[in-house]
């Protein structure tokens, strides 16, 4: 599958270098969103948060190099997969680091950019779709929740919890 060109993706390309440095960012935004949450220390947490910094980038090297052309995120799984399989050394020391590490605390920086990473072609769409979006969203977000909501009550009859 051939990159994607100029015409068709407003997202500029960026080296895995500058990825690295912005994961540096995400990594300190949540080690402070570790220590507010859950109220683990910093210092208890960093080993596990630079378990999962080497993984990503590894996985973002991966992405750049192999001649099989997958998202990052599918390379980042696979690379995370294959260090915590049980017959891979260190791979206890591993998921014990990374037990350390508040996933929900991740979830901040994560969602921080993903709001401020909307493109102008986002935006013009979302202009173009009109008033008739709102209602779509608002009826996706009312039936998940909802969904949601059944399902957990569907689950705590069934284990006697209400």
């Amino acid at each position: 599958m051939a990159e994607p060109s100029e015409q068709t993706s407003n997202r500029p390309a960026t080296s895995v270098l500058e990825q690295a440095l912005l994961l540096i960012v995400v990594v300190a935004i949540a080690l402070v969103g570790n220590r507010i949450g859950p109220d683990n220390g910093i210092l208890e947490a960093l080993p596990g948060m630079f378990i999962l910094y080497v993984i990503t980038v590894v996985g973002l090297l991966i992405t750049k190099y192999a001649p099989l052309r997958l998202p990052s995120v599918a390379w980042i799984a696979l690379v995370a997969t294959i260090m915590t399989l049980p017959w891979v050394p260190g791979s206890a020391w591993i998921v014990e680091q990374v037990s350390r590490v508040d996933f929900l605390a991740l979830a901040t920086p994560v969602l921080a950019y993903a709001g401020l990473a909307i493109s102008k072609r986002e935006i013009e769409t979302f202009t173009r779709s009109g008033w008739r979006i709102v209602i779509v969203a608002l009826a996706v977000f009312i039936g998940t929740f909802v969904g949601s909501a059944a399902i957990a009550h569907i689950v705590m009859r069934l284990q006697g919890l209400i």
